[in-house]
């Protein structure tokens, strides 16, 4: 019996489908670096653009911008915003919470089963709470 298992390209497209994304040659490209070996990733613009040029993509960084934007707004990934400058993109669609180390600029996720929130305030009037981020700042000791 063989057991063939999915290319990185192949699982990039197939990622691309369930977000309804047509599978252009840069969008299968970065989609195969984000998702192409069956691992979550946190990438900001810049490292997802080093690592496609790394890999010979040819892309701008403003595509690759465009193209986070896309997968974001087709639910495949979602944004975490650091000190309210600074995007990471997940790919990892579950509630859970970020480790964010202040030495090395990086995100991690956290272990969802030790969060305990127990109450939230209120919404104001006219609005509702869509979701909660929990980053949690660490420094080296």
């Amino acid at each position: 019996m063989t057991i063939t298992s999915q290319t990185s390209t192949e699982r990039g497209i197939q990622w691309l489908g369930q977000g309804g994304l047509r599978p252009t040659r840069q969008r299968v490209a970065l989609a195969s670096l984000l998702v192409g070996d069956g691992q979550d990733r946190h990438v900001t613009a810049e490292s997802l653009y080093d690592a496609s040029r790394k890999s010979g993509e040819k892309v701008s960084l403003a595509t690759v911008y465009n193209t986070l934007r896309a997968f974001c707004d087709a639910g495949l990934m979602r944004e975490i915003t650091v000190d309210g400058s600074k995007s990471y993109f997940d790919t990892n669609m579950s509630d859970h919470p970020h480790f964010y180390w202040e030495d090395s600029n990086s995100l991690s996720d956290a272990p969802a089963e030790d969060l305990e929130i127990r109450r939230l305030p209120d919404a104001p009037e006219g609005a509702e709470i869509s979701k909660v981020d929990v980053v949690i700042r660490l420094r080296r000791t």
